[in-house]
């Protein structure tokens, strides 16, 4: 193959960003400091704000985006008001939920600063003020070490790093890995302890469609809710506390009633979780070939375990709405990253692109040490690969929620043994308080019989594998012989749930302070069968973390190819996503996913009436049909569709995490929550497809809409800077 031919194979067969004559300009997750280098074509798009402003964190509009740990989010009022998802926020909706007051179906709004309601235990709201490059302290003298004791390196050097960051009280610190370990970037966040929720709409708007509708064009979900941050009355970070006061963010997003229209500029920034676009073939074909479709199975199969023993309308259902919600999402994104998988071929093109990777190295004996290193790399997927489907039933027969807590309780008293910069990451001070709202959380998100229906399944899934892939201790522990059967587990796992103390809350903090010898000694089954596998656990980590060292001297020579062969064809490789600030960039557009299927970029209220059937999950509510039918459209009507505009559609690149990402106009107005993306583009977690890549926006227009004249929410659009 000649050079030529490989370059066109790696356009054809890899996520690109290019930096002129591009194949997509609508491609990457563009690192802020990346944007100066595609700011012409930022500019060529319509960007009409300087691209160098993009790159300010602490400037406008960056200083305004942030992130809630594991969703996006922005400020929209110089009083702390926060706009994000309502899936984002419906944990805390759940959170503060019962039966007899279900904010899930009724929605909530605050009236008032003293109606705000405390988020769910855990909550956060990170602002990212500071990126500093400290590759060279990181990768320093690692060359030669051998995997575990490098990867202990690496993990203790992350660690005094974040140490040394976040003497800075109210920051929290993380060294992200970039391009495989190749790069490391010091993140420092300014961490808001104190987040309460505002406003979200009932579920019957924020989760219009449910599950039917999750992944699909034509959308008409309100999915926006709102949260408030406070600090303390001096300024400083603080928990929760009656005196704390709302933030007041040095930069917040002017939300727009204007809105926009088909080929619009828009942009996205935001969060997103993870991407494998640069992941190996051994990796692709163990996870579209075993992963997904075992995981998918055993999702539908727990789907229905929580639906019967939680009917609804129990408090049950209620605890574990939010888990549903989850397990519902992540079942169908399987099923769409599986189909498109097998609809553009993409074993196939994975394997092109390796082939000519190859071809190129080989063109040059100055790139020997790539093709070695690469080599080494896909022995090493293979093998991860292979510990993922042994480890597999295992993993989720010890899923138990108390188990899952016993275990931490008892690595937590091991960890405590040690001094704090030696810790495990989540068993530092640092981590103390998200431990503790954990396990305080947990009694809004545990019933026992639920709980124990969900073991039940795992454990008949494992009692299925071959016997050498059973587990001995884990048999031993639980009683289980080789004549054991489903229909005996009821009875042998009765004892855990009726004779621990673990489900109440006093007494899981209390056991913060344990020794491991008090531990132990403890006749709490859930804790005796966390000891029991104490050693069994640790040995599958250090298997783990040796993988994880050979990797880190791998993938960095690997990642080095892939950017010098992308180069060579004017193309600038962005990292794949890890939870980091992110802009993306495209355009208001439907799409032609597949042959006889047309998408238009904008859904309208009368979408809603035309699917509305009263019944869960096509339930609007009747004050919002009844505006519908009078046509009281207020001012949020967009001319080219004759209605008020719900969702639309742009070829933004996205992915999980960027859920509440702003959505922003070329003057870097919000216009939009990026949500969510179609069906056919799921797939673009592995391979960015140009066609049916399509990224699903709930309009600001529709917001405000539903807050003017459905939900009474005055109060909040009188606090935000709302332009026209």
């Amino acid at each position: 193959m000649t050079r030529k031919l490989c370059a066109a194979a790696l356009l054809a067969s890899v996520s690109l960003a290019p930096i002129a004559a591009p194949l997509s300009a609508k491609e990457g997750m563009f690192t802020p400091d990346q944007l100066q280098e595609i700011a012409g074509q930022l500019e060529e798009a319509g960007l009409e704000i300087d691209p160098q402003e993009l790159a300010d964190l602490t400037g406008f509009p960056m200083g305004a985006i942030v992130s809630l740990g594991g969703c996006s989010a922005s400020f929209v009022s110089p009083t702390g008001l926060v706009v994000t998802n309502h899936h984002c926020a419906r944990g805390s909706v759940q959170y503060n939920s019962t039966a007899e007051n279900n904010y899930l179906e009724n929605g909530f709004l605050a009236n008032s600063l003293a109606e705000e309601l405390p988020a769910a235990p855990g909550s956060r709201i990170y602002v990212t003020t500071e990126v500093t490059n400290v590759t060279d302290r990181m990768r320093e003298g690692t060359e030669g070490m051998e995997p575990y004791e490098r990867y202990e390196l690496v993990q203790q050097r992350s660690k005094d790093i974040t140490a040394e960051c976040e003497q800075d009280a109210g920051y929290r610190c993380q060294v992200a890995s970039f391009y495989g370990g190749a790069e490391y970037k010091l993140i420092k966040r300014l961490e808001v302890r104190d987040v309460r929720l505002v406003y979200a709409p009932a579920d019957s708007i924020g989760k219009y469609g449910g599950d039917i509708d999750n992944w699909m064009w034509p959308r008409h979900t309100g999915d926006f809710a709102f949260y408030r941050a406070y600090v303390a009355p001096d300024g400083s970070a603080a928990d929760y506390a009656e005196e704390n006061v709302p933030y007041e963010p040095e930069h917040h997003l002017k939300v727009s009633a204007a809105g926009l229209d088909e080929g619009d500029f828009v942009m996205a920034a935001g969060y997103p979780g993870s991407t494998s676009r640069y992941s190996l073939m051994a990796e692709v074909e163990n996870t579209f070939g075993w992963t997904y479709p075992t995981f998918q199975t055993l999702l539908t199969e727990w789907i229905a375990t929580i639906e019967e023993a939680a009917p609804e309308g129990t408090d049950a259902r209620v605890k574990y709405e939010s888990r549903l919600a989850g397990l519902n999402n992540f079942e169908k994104n399987l099923r769409g990253q599986i189909e498109g998988a097998r609809r553009v071929g993409l074993v196939e093109r994975r394997r092109e692109r390796e082939e000519a990777l190859a071809a190129w190295i080989a063109a040059d004996p100055s790139r020997a040490e790539y093709g070695e290193a690469i080599a080494e790399l896909a022995q090493l997927s293979e093998e991860s690969a292979q510990a993922s489907r042994t480890n597999f039933w295992y993993n989720n027969a010890t899923r138990p929620a108390l188990l899952g807590v016993a275990e931490r309780l008892y690595r937590l008293s091991k960890e405590r043994q040690n001094d704090n910069a030696l810790r495990e990451p989540g068993y530092q001070e640092r981590d103390m308080g998200f431990f503790r709202q954990g396990l305080q959380a947990l009694d809004r998100r545990f019933d026992p019989a639920v709980d124990k229906a969900e073991w039940e399944l795992f454990l008949t899934g494992y009692l299925a594998q071959p016997a050498d892939e059973r587990v001995a201790v884990l048999d031993e522990a639980l009683g289980i012989t080789a004549e054991t059967t489903p229909a005996d587990l009821p009875a042998l796992l009765e004892k855990f749930y009726a004779e621990t103390d673990l489900d109440e809350a006093e007494t899981r903090l209390a056991l913060m302070e344990a020794t491991p010898e008090q531990l132990e000694a403890s006749d709490d089954p859930f804790i005796e069968l966390a000891v029991a596998l104490y050693d069994y656990g640790f040995e599958l980590e250090t298997e783990a973390k040796t993988r994880a060292g050979r990797a880190l001297a791998l993938r960095p020579a690997y990642m080095e190819a892939i950017t010098a062969w992308q180069r060579e064809s004017g193309v600038l490789t962005y990292p794949d996503a890890n939870s980091t600030l992110r802009v993306t960039y495209g355009e208001v557009m439907g799409g032609s996913p597949k042959d006889g299927m047309a998408y238009y970029p904008f859904t309208t209220l009368e979408g809603i009436t035309e699917k509305d059937t009263g019944e869960d999950p096509f339930n609007a509510p009747q004050d919002l049909l009844n505006a519908i039918e009078a046509k009281d459209y207020g001012p949020y009507k967009l001319e080219s569709i004759g209605s008020v505009p719900v969702n639309f559609l742009s070829d933004l690149d996205s992915t999980g995490g960027n859920s509440g990402s702003a959505t922003l106009n070329a003057r870097a107005e919000l216009v939009g929550l990026l949500f969510d993306g179609t069906f056919e583009s799921v797939n673009s977690d592995w391979d960015f497809d140009p066609r049916t890549t399509r990224t699903i926006h709930v309009d600001t227009r529709y917001m405000l809409w539903v807050m003017d004249k459905v939900d009474g929410a005055e109060r909040l659009i009188e606090e935000m800077d709302i332009v026209r």
